[in-house]
């Protein structure tokens, strides 16, 4: 016998869930159909991804002839290409999905069809849309001076190509050997050298010798 699914996403605010509820209560005693099984689930930060979290468990145990009833779309995912792609896999699988307060029914027949490719065109659209917003955001910051990319002096000390050749620097600078040959020394350019001797604090360690060098 087809099941009715009912996919409420709990939050902290009793009045949201109340109101999911009800409005899909509503749709059940007007379309006259029992709702099987109500899951609720609670969605954290670290668990927004949909393969994460309950709801993609209901929806593989999902068979042909069964309808998911959610409040709205937003509620499977907020991301809408995520709500394409479910509803896709559900009328593929010859599964309904209804949107209680968008008042929006998926069903295998052609109008569902045709609405769910206008999902996939809306989909496909904020697609490109975030992708040009962030091209548009990281070409002002450049273009404001800001430098992109991972902050100087992340990272493990211990992965840097000159990790362990601190007293090799220093000894090849007391030397008064340049910059740009100890570069070369170590296979390095000397942007990098000199970013890993600010790391390392190797300038004030190479003054404190000089210092003791010339008072000895």
């Amino acid at each position: 016998m087809p099941r009715v699914i009912a996919y409420v996403r709990v939050s902290t605010n009793k009045q949201d869930v109340e109101n999911q509820l009800s409005g899909i209560r509503i749709f059940a005693e007007r379309e006259r159909i029992e709702i099987t099984e109500t899951v609720g689930e609670t969605i954290s930060g670290y668990k927004s991804a949909l393969t994460e979290r309950k709801l993609s468990e209901v929806l593989k145990g999902l068979e042909r002839g069964d309808m998911l009833v959610v409040s709205e779309t937003s509620r499977i995912s907020r991301r809408l290409l995520d709500v394409q792609n479910t509803i896709h896999d559900l009328l593929d699988r010859g599964i309904g999905v209804v949107a209680v307060k968008e008042n929006i029914v998926f069903k295998d027949d052609i109008n569902s069809k045709v609405l769910a490719f206008a999902f996939g065109l809306s989909a496909e659209i904020e697609r490109n849309l975030i992708s040009a917003r962030t091209r548009e955001a990281l070409a002002r910051k450049k273009a404001e001076g800001m430098i992109l990319g991972r902050p100087v002096g992340s990272g493990k000390v211990e992965n840097l190509k000159l990790y362990g050749k601190d007293e090799q620097i220093l000894e090849l600078q007391l030397k008064r050997v340049s910059k740009s040959a100890i570069a070369r020394m170590f296979d390095v350019n000397r942007e990098t050298l000199n970013r890993y001797i600010k790391r390392q604090n190797l300038d004030r360690e190479l003054l404190w010798r000089r210092h003791n060098k010339t008072t000895n």
